[in-house]
């Protein structure tokens, strides 16, 4: 039987996976536009102004496909998690409530607003996730001078 938390968080990892699709279409899309723009480049009589243009066209083609494979690792990685598994110790895949907020331990993709309540989809790499990580349900920790008391680990 699925829990209502295990609901949370199936739901969170579909809003995370639409994050790093777009980040994906969005990476794809310019990488395609900047190829194509090199390869309309027309030869002139200024044959510098030229190769100029295809060669500034192509380092944007080269920047965009880094951000594309940077998306994509970030969704193998997304892909990784086991949100069906209730956790007790803080983990990649776990929820987390907090007195100062709910965390999704996934990927950093920033806030998330799940019928009408926000949660903080944080990397257990971001410098939160690593000072989360390994505690559980009952531990405090501080960052940037702020208490974070750990009330619940799901």
């Amino acid at each position: 039987m699925i829990t209502i938390n295990q609901q949370i968080k199936v739901a969170l990892w579909g809003l995370c996976q639409l994050y790093v699709q777009k980040r994906i279409d969005t990476a794809r899309e310019a990488m395609e536009a900047a190829q194509d723009s090199a390869n309309e480049e027309s030869k002139s009589s200024a044959g510098d102004k030229y190769e100029t243009g295809r060669a500034m066209a192509q380092l944007e083609r080269d920047r965009h496909a880094q951000l594309l494979a940077e998306a994509v690792k970030i969704e193998q990685e997304l892909n990784r998690l086991n949100v069906d598994k209730q956790y007790a110790i803080i983990q990649p895949g776990s929820l987390v409530n907090t007195n100062r907020g709910v965390f999704f331990i996934s990927i950093s993709a920033g806030k998330l607003l799940l019928d009408g309540k926000n949660y903080v989809a944080i990397s257990s790499a971001s410098p939160i996730g690593t000072l989360l990580s390994g505690h559980k349900s009952g531990d405090a920790v501080t960052f940037n001078n702020l208490q974070y008391q750990v009330l619940d680990v799901i």
